[in-house]
């Protein structure tokens, strides 16, 4: 299943840092976050529930950058 979220990043070097610390969250398939267009498309991995997963990698997300957010509908 892949979802897009929408997110609030501050530089291109933190995307960057985010985008890898989603890929490593486990249930996370794949990962792409996009500074420019402000989007994170996830593949998560069969399965999981995506909403569960999301909130692990937004945790582990802030343990790196604490003002980072991923808008969850």
């Amino acid at each position: 299943m892949k979802k897009t979220y929408k997110v609030d990043v501050d530089c291109a070097a933190c995307a960057e840092k985010m985008q890898e610390t989603i890929k490593n969250t486990e249930g996370v398939k794949d990962a792409t976050l996009s500074f420019m267009t402000l989007k994170c498309k996830v593949e998560f991995e069969d399965g999981v529930d995506p909403d569960v997963v999301i909130r692990e990698a937004l945790k582990n997300c802030k343990k790196v950058e604490d003002d980072f957010e991923i808008f969850i509908d």
